[in-house]
């Protein structure tokens, strides 16, 4: 007589999974909690309960990044976006909501500086590797949020506003700034305010006679269908831009290369002048 495989437990509603996953992790049993999260969500999206499987992995996400687990909380942010794509679940405004939640519970530390001894130096290398890791821990997250958003409802490039959470962490948070990987993101985001401000931020790191070269590593990011936020930049700093008549006409140089601009005739705004008061 051939024995009969035992009956899998029937999986409650997910609120009873956060709720006994929140004791395990406030009792400080992280990694406990973290192979439960994994286990637990993994049954929900075999039964295809994908909604519930989302509210488990997020909850987790969370909690362990509230608990300054940046390992198991990226992790689990990872799994959240992998939830809503095998759910097929749409990019719209509740879903990206979820998102951010998660990434404003990555955690920004200032890098320590004015070091002066053995100790200090030992301190700075700590907060270094860290640093490290929050940034691929965060950007790991946010680039496959950006991925989902492609394939289910937003633009071509990706949610602009994903863009820009992974532009602001990258630039606040990385020990070693790559200002063209800050910009490529701010290029495809929905705020050149901020891209402004942060390029303004970045020029007062650089060393003297540097600063019109952080602008223009910036400018050079955008793409051809950027010429409005090319536009603004140079309107926002025209007068610092007249200052320097050769910058001006690198700008000029820049927006008939990368955007089609044609070059103004000067003779041509003369006559036009003219030609205007007869």
């Amino acid at each position: 007589m051939s024995r009969q495989r035992p009956k899998r437990t029937a999986l409650p509603p997910a609120q009873e999974n956060i709720d006994k996953l929140e004791k395990i992790v406030n009792e400080g049993n992280f990694y406990g909690a973290q192979q439960m999260y994994k286990s637990i969500s993994a049954r929900y999206v075999a039964a295809q309960r994908y909604s519930e499987a989302l509210d488990l992995l997020h909850a987790g996400a969370c909690l362990q990044l509230k608990n300054n687990q940046l390992t198991c909380g990226a992790e689990l942010a990872v799994s959240f976006v992998e939830a809503l794509v095998k759910g097929k679940v749409a990019y719209d405004n509740e879903n990206l909501d979820r998102v951010r939640k998660i990434y404003e519970l990555f955690p920004q530390i200032p890098v320590p500086h004015n070091l002066e001894d053995d100790d200090d130096l030992h301190e700075l290398t700590e907060a270094l590797g860290a640093a490290k890791l929050r940034v691929e821990g965060c950007s790991s997250f946010l680039k496959a949020a950006i991925k989902w958003s492609i394939e289910f409802g937003a633009p071509k490039t990706g949610s602009p506003e994903l863009h820009v959470m992974l532009a602001e962490y990258l630039y606040s948070e990385s020990p070693e700034l790559d200002m063209a990987r800050v910009s490529f993101h701010f290029v495809r985001g929905n705020n050149p305010e901020k891209f402004a401000s942060t390029i303004v931020n970045f020029m007062g790191k650089c060393y003297p006679g540097e600063d019109d070269l952080a602008v223009a590593r910036a400018i050079l990011m955008l793409e051809r269908d950027a010429l409005p936020l090319f536009n603004m930049l140079r309107a926002n700093y025209k007068a610092s831009i007249e200052r320097e008549p050769a910058f001006n006409e690198m700008l000029d140089d820049i927006a008939e290369k990368f955007f089609g601009v044609k070059r103004r005739n000067p003779m041509q705004g003369i006559f036009g002048d003219i030609f205007k008061m007869m």
